[in-house]
């Protein structure tokens, strides 16, 4: 069993906690290595459908790279799969939901970015803290972040360090609602439930296409080819979807 992260399985969905709280769940290497093979296992497992990623405790989501441990002369490895096994996986076409309680900053927020998904917490906080300490967000924060909110916002982020409460995070395009803490996990399950209603190879297939559309010319995107919606074309929930529809029921998925 993981020591650093705790692992629940609830039908399709599967809820990953970030288990350090007395560091605000900061990140070391054993815990890089740990998150990995959850995610690699996440991605694997035709059973799961979505993943909920969230921290222990109420104080923190992920308070990023732990750098007490860094200065203490610890060996820093991060796995190819990237920070907390999820910045650099760019090859899972499974949604990922990021359910934010507390701070969420530096690699704790690029964690969060690289979901597809984010719930804050009325007490969520985000922010790329990283140049005030002589380092900057090089998990896919300087990059994301002005991908998905646009490039004055994110650069008025990313260039002080602020940081941003769960409201202005809405309405600034970060998060995708903003709950009572007491309600994070269940507002969470409640999207990951609609995610499952719908059909699992549609919505590979979307995400594959939208993630690996965003940098290129509208035209081109279009008409590239995703492995993902080539399965779903030729899957039989291509047929049941409609078929479904007419007969007025729910349809039976079998693309898992």
């Amino acid at each position: 069993m993981p020591e650093f992260c705790h692992v629940e399985r609830q039908g399709r969905i599967l809820t990953v906690t970030l288990d350090r709280p007395e560091v605000l769940n900061a990140v070391h290497p054993p815990m890089h290595a740990e998150l990995a093979k959850v995610f690699d296992d996440f991605a694997a497992d035709p059973e799961v459908g979505v993943a909920i990623v969230t921290g222990s405790g109420s104080r923190a989501f992920c308070a990023g790279n732990d750098l007490k441990f860094q200065a203490s002369g610890g060996r820093v490895a991060v796995p190819s799969s990237g920070f907390g096994g999820l910045t650099s996986r760019f090859d899972c076409h499974k949604p990922l939901i990021a359910a934010v309680n507390g701070v969420a900053m530096g690699g704790g927020f690029e964690i969060a970015l690289a979901c597809d998904l984010i719930i804050a917490a009325e007490s969520a906080i985000f922010a790329l803290p990283e140049p005030r300490v002589g380092l900057a967000a090089l998990a896919g924060g300087l990059h994301r972040l002005p991908r998905q909110i646009g490039l004055k916002h994110a650069m008025g982020m990313i260039l002080t360090g602020r940081r941003v409460g769960a409201q202005e995070a809405y309405q600034l395009g970060i998060a995708n609602e903003v709950v009572p803490d007491n309600q994070l996990l269940r507002a969470a399950r409640r999207w990951a439930e609609q995610i499952l209603e719908c059909a699992p190879l549609s919505v590979r297939g979307s995400k594959q296409a939208v993630m690996e559309g965003l940098g290129r010319p509208l035209g081109d995107a279009m008409r590239s080819r995703y492995g993902e919606l080539d399965k779903m074309i030729g899957h039989a929930d291509f047929v049941e979807g409609p078929r479904a529809f007419a007969e007025k029921r729910r349809p039976e998925w079998s693309g898992w």
